[in-house]
């Protein structure tokens, strides 16, 4: 639990005072998720000289955690520079996942898809982009927690409310992260089983993350997969030429393309196929034996062009 002080000595935690951002608050939750007690958090216009010497301070006092000191505190290997969560996150963030399978991949995960856009944002060095609407970003959002001019509310008060906010956010993040690195243990085992150009899931799973981060060299050579339907029955899918691409490693017939039914199953010759996308990237099988079968025919086919 998170708990405003004044008193230096009892703060556990110390930041900024006045107006707070998605940076520090993101960094007094994960303090928070590493005390095994209250979290005593002191918000100040300078770093108390009676505070306790085992608080941990940041984004103030131009010291380990800051990064408003000349020339910042340091950038990522891609260039995202560091705010007081991103310091936080690197050298608090693996013992809050430390539970979780693959700790290494779900951190990773964390600083991607939460951390990295708030440090960025935080520093100024996210490109705007050109158009008239402006997306409401997790920092806009934690933003509207300070109390307007007009408004009662303390500000302590209001900073307790934007970390309560921040917790939803984070663990659903947390939650998608745990997720995915479960699903890409599944796929590396996948991988391993794999013996072609077709790997074959016994259950829907994510796996293009998987595919793509995997050491093994067999899954550079995988074209296809094949994983049972949410609809019933059993999807064959390309693998992207990259991943989140549109392209293709091994494109199907286009012969195939928008084809479904008895169309289908006559040009492949497959008995139970079902459907074949516009764009050639997916189609289905009533029987996994089948979809596999539509897969090593695409597989075996030249490649058009």
């Amino acid at each position: 639990m998170i708990i405003a002080t004044h008193k230096p000595q009892l703060a556990t935690v110390c930041t900024h005072g006045g107006i707070f951002h998605a940076d520090e608050v993101f960094a007094t939750l994960i303090m928070d998720k590493l005390s095994t007690g209250n979290t005593y958090v002191i918000r100040a216009f300078k770093v108390p000289e009676n505070l306790n010497p085992n608080a941990v301070v940041y984004d103030i006092g131009h010291g380990k955690y800051d990064h408003h000191q000349p020339g910042g505190n340091g950038c990522r290997e891609n260039g995202v520079p560091y705010s007081s969560v991103g310091l936080i996150w690197r050298d608090f963030g693996m013992e809050v996942v430390k539970n979780t399978p693959n700790p290494a991949l779900v951190w990773e995960l964390i600083d991607v898809n939460l951390i990295q856009e708030i440090d960025a944002i935080d520093n100024g060095v996210l490109p705007k982009v050109n158009y008239p609407a402006m997306a409401m970003s997790i920092n806009r959002m934690i933003g509207l927690f300070n109390p307007n001019w007009d408004d009662e509310e303390y500000a302590d008060d209001a900073f307790i409310r934007a970390v309560e906010f921040a917790e939803i956010v984070f663990n659903r993040v947390l939650r998608n992260a745990i997720s995915t690195a479960r699903a890409s243990c599944i796929v590396e085992n996948a991988i391993d089983r794999t013996t072609g150009p077709i790997m074959v899931l016994d259950e829907f799973v994510p796996w293009q993350n998987g595919i793509f981060g995997s050491k093994n060299p067999k899954a550079k050579d995988i074209q296809f997969i094949v994983f049972p339907s949410l609809r019933g029955g059993f999807n064959w899918q390309c693998v992207p030429d990259k991943p989140g691409g549109f392209g293709q490693r091994k494109p199907t017939p286009k012969e195939w393309w928008g084809l479904a039914g008895e169309e289908l199953q006559k040009v492949t010759g497959v008995e139970t196929a079902t459907f074949c996308h516009p764009n050639g990237f997916i189609g289905g099988a009533q029987t996994k034996e089948d979809a596999i079968r539509i897969a090593e025919i695409a597989a075996s086919k030249k490649t058009e062009g």
